[in-house]
């Protein structure tokens, strides 16, 4: 008799719960980070999953929170609905409209892996207990990333200390949930008080302290929106947080139910929030700022600007395309190769794209550079041909323009250059500035078109109506290009933006086109010029505190006169 085949076990995946914190992206633990890239199926609330999502691979499944069922799922009141949003293989055999617990486990069959990324840390969210306990009883293996938990993150991002030198007992409250005991007990300490509640719960909670016995003067902060560019904070006492909150017009309103965090007590610090807000208090800190670059060109620049506070938006103005007649540029690359050029220069980023697409082409690689010294215009473009393998030999030591780069360049030397020949690749519409600059230097150049800029698709509806509209606080012009396209193709900003220009000339342009120039850079660098704009909101900022204003962005101010040319 043969023997019996019993059916395999279904394979089970893992399940990672983890901590996304309280909304800073920047918050997630390297560990979490590790932990997405590897994840076949992500699991969250939509919110939580705007966080995390961007450490995911490529073609990760996501299930989030069902916009139908948001309402029935407040916290405190049930277990959150997630459906699949995602048709990706993964997931396939995982049902929609399923309680999380469900979900989880199902999107772990087959031997996959799942993150279920979760609020502030895994071990002060009820639901993810359950999951857990879930997973425990399946069999399904599960391990736990920590994050920063909110009632903790939020406060230090608005400024207030939870512990002073005198070890302050601090207690934690989640409002949605706490019993009249709860209440009684914190109200009884003289402790700090943590709350976890909603905008429009806040003056409810505020009274059942004081119903269980603290003063009506004892500070506290309100915080909405913590550690993400909408921060908000207020302070005041428990006795006045109600008529402030009005005063400040944030209630009554539909927004009611936001979450928030409370701190409650005599040393939380509230009374030096104005010395230790480090985060409410950077120089663009909301502002949203306009970057007519590519994304890939913009990087270094919005994470510079992000540094201050500012939320950047890439807008390209232009678009690169491939030169209509790549004979040249083909001829250049394989004179390269065969030993024809002392030099190549590259003046920008696509530049350094075109030859290494070409490169590829061709089966190249880096190598081909052996012999050969390289000239980069800047510190992107010199970074851009590093990523290439090659490291350039010339990198202007003052200004990072065609200007600065001839000021360092060697004349030619019959005796010490065996080659007196440059390839300049660069782009259709350059100026020759460098070129004639390289010819009074002896040198024999090469100048190829690598690549054509044309003026690229307007972009989305929403945009063009907050360029026009006055939803954009400052908008970065880094050359004269960058004026003419984005008008051309988005309209004029509206006269309270605050326009910065990385020069004269493009300073010049953008007067032309009837717009006032606000911010100009000290030298010709992006990065000077994101640290010009960052000055000036340091300096508007101070201004309005010391004139005892309330701090506002440009676009939360709406004169109704167009912005009018510069006379000065």
């Amino acid at each position: 008799m043969s023997p019996t085949t019993l059916p395999a076990p279904p394979e089970q995946g893992h399940v990672t719960f983890l901590g996304a914190g309280p909304g800073d992206p920047g918050l997630l633990t390297l560990r979490a980070v590790e932990a997405l890239a590897n994840a076949d199926v992500l699991v969250a609330e939509h919110d939580v999953l705007d966080v995390v999502r961007t450490h995911a691979r490529q073609g990760v499944a996501e299930v989030h929170t069902d916009a139908d069922t948001t309402a029935s799922s407040t916290p405190g009141t049930g277990t959150p609905q997630l459906t699949v949003v995602d048709g990706a293989s993964t997931t396939a055999g995982v049902p929609a409209n399923r309680d999380a617990a469900h979900l989880v486990m199902e999107a772990a069959r087959g031997g996959r892996r799942v993150v279920r990324a979760v609020s502030g840390d895994p071990g002060l969210d009820a639901y993810a207990a359950e999951e857990m306990l879930a997973c425990a009883s399946a069999g399904v293996p599960f391990e736990v990333v920590p994050g920063v938990a909110t009632a903790v993150g939020v406060p230090a991002y608005a400024g207030v200390p939870l512990r002073d030198a005198q070890g302050t007992d601090v207690r934690f409250v989640d409002a949605r949930t706490a019993s009249d005991r709860c209440w009684t007990e914190v109200g009884a300490s003289d402790g700090t008080v943590v709350v976890s509640t909603t905008l429009d719960s806040v003056a409810a909670a505020a009274g059942e302290l004081v119903s269980a016995g603290r003063k009506p003067d004892t500070p506290l902060t309100v915080t909405v929106a913590g550690t993400t560019t909408r921060q908000r904070t207020w302070t005041a006492t428990l006795g006045t947080i109600a008529q402030t909150l009005k005063q400040a017009k944030v209630l009554p309103s539909p927004e009611g139910g936001r979450p928030v965090i409370a701190v409650v007590g005599e040393r939380s610090a509230a009374a030096q929030r104005d010395r230790l807000a480090w985060f409410e208090s950077k120089p663009l800190f909301g502002w949203k700022v306009l970057v007519p670059r590519t994304k890939e060109q913009a990087a270094s620049l919005s994470d510079q600007l992000r540094s201050y506070g500012a939320v950047p938006h890439e807008v390209p103005t232009i678009a690169v395309e491939p030169p209509r007649t790549p004979q040249q540029m083909e001829r250049a690359v394989k004179g390269l190769v065969t030993g024809r050029y002392e030099w190549i220069a590259f003046t920008s980023v696509n530049a350094v794209k075109a030859v290494r697409e070409k490169f590829e082409e061709y089966g190249l690689d880096a190598r081909a550079f052996a012999g050969i010294k390289v000239a980069a215009v800047g510190e992107q473009t010199a970074n851009a041909l590093i990523a290439f393998g090659v490291k350039p030999d010339l990198v202007p030591s003052g200004e990072q323009s065609a200007a600065g780069l001839l000021e360092d360049w060697p004349p030619y030397d019959s005796v010490f250059d065996p080659i007196d020949r440059v390839f300049l690749p660069r782009a259709d519409i350059a100026t020759e500035t460098l070129v004639a600059g390289l010819i009074e230097l002896g040198w024999e150049v090469d100048d190829v078109t690598a690549y054509r800029t044309v003026r690229a698709s307007p972009p989305p509806a929403e945009t063009r109506e907050a360029i026009k509209g006055g939803g954009f606080d400052a908008v970065l012009f880094t050359s004269s290009s960058t004026v003419r396209n984005l008008v051309g193709i988005a309209g004029k900003p509206h006269n309270v933006t605050v326009i910065a220009c990385i020069g004269p000339a493009t300073a010049k342009t953008a007067e032309e086109h009837g717009l006032r120039v606000d911010v100009m850079a000290p030298e010709p660098s992006v990065h000077k010029l994101a640290e010009a704009l960052a000055d000036f909101g340091a300096r508007r900022r101070l201004a309005a505190l010391e004139a005892g204003d309330p701090v506002t962005r440009p676009s939360e101010r709406r004169p109704g006169a167009r912005r009018r040319r510069s006379t000065t």
